[in-house]
């Protein structure tokens, strides 16, 4: 089983488009794991039948019982988040800015406040309309902790590969190179970092495959709108060289990227025969070997 996670430095430089083209070559081979928690689209393209959905805990959150509580005040005046204010001519708890410290919790002097596990959000387990088994989830709004929610998706994705002994899982990775990255780049085979000719592209590129060194991590790129910048597609051409990383396909910037989006496809289902030779490409060479 090889687990490939195709990653960006940037928003908007096409990844989420590749990926989904990827799963609709593999089909049922691949098991497809949308791990942009805090923004999950490949749900939109796949067109998924949820087999199975789960709330997702994380951390803790403050809660008042009134019954007890005394409004003594000792917790808004301690709470170092500001998530405890008065109301009404009682005290209430901002759950969004609550951070689950459990000062409230150990200050309070009548026990009034109790601590509860924090719903963070939902993953499911779906069936994609190209039959791959699919893995996805969402982040609660204003919740933090993606990166295990990152860390559960991928895990459920390979329960799922092992028990259908599928040889493949693409993973569509978060953007950028915070915390929910390297928890998508955790176990995996390969990367494939899709970037932009543009300057931010370059700088982008250049710190993604800072972490995937330092993770001693297989890597490939993919130069989408080459021909945005000439400059800016040798720069980047120049720097995948000198640290050893493939430059598989170079991607024209061409309508049918938004095209696709808006009509709900993927660039597989288009009518640009250059663009789907290049995906078809890229499969292959991700692929090759099993």
């Amino acid at each position: 089983m090889k687990e490939i996670v195709i990653m960006s430095g940037k928003g908007g430089t096409g990844k989420t488009s590749i990926t989904a083209a990827l799963g609709a070559l593999a089909g049922s081979k691949a098991v497809m794991a949308d791990c942009d928690v805090d923004a999950a689209n490949l749900h939109l393209l796949f067109d998924p039948q949820v087999e199975h959905e789960e709330d997702f805990y994380s951390g803790k959150k403050a809660v008042i019982d009134y019954d007890l509580c005394t409004d003594c005040g000792i917790c808004e005046e301690k709470c170092a988040f500001d998530a405890i204010h008065w109301q009404d001519g009682r005290v209430v708890i901002n759950d969004v800015s609550c951070e689950g410290c459990s000062v409230c919790f150990h200050l309070c002097p009548v026990d009034a406040i109790r601590m509860e596990d924090n719903l963070a959000g939902k993953w499911y387990r779906a069936k994609s309309r190209f039959d791959n088994p699919f893995v996805y989830a969402h982040l609660g709004i204003g919740q933090e902790n993606s990166g295990k929610l990152v860390s559960k998706v991928k895990q459920e994705a390979k329960k799922v590969a092992e028990e259908l002994q599928r040889p493949f899982i693409f993973v569509d990775g978060p953007p950028g190179v915070g915390c929910p990255v390297i928890s998508s780049l955790s176990n995996a085979d390969h990367i494939l970092i899709v970037t932009e000719a543009t300057e931010s592209g370059l700088h982008d590129l250049q710190r993604l495959v800072e972490l995937t060194e330092y993770f001693k991590l297989s890597a490939s790129c993919v130069i989408n709108k080459n021909d945005l910048n000439e400059e800016s597609d040798r720069a980047i051409s120049a720097f995948c060289r000198e640290h050893n990383i493939p430059v598989v396909e170079r991607i024209p910037f061409h309508p049918a990227f938004y095209e696709t989006l808006e009509q709900g496809k993927t660039l597989i289902e288009s009518d640009n025969k250059e663009i789907i030779a290049k995906i078809e490409h890229i499969y292959q060479y991700l692929t090759k070997g099993e």
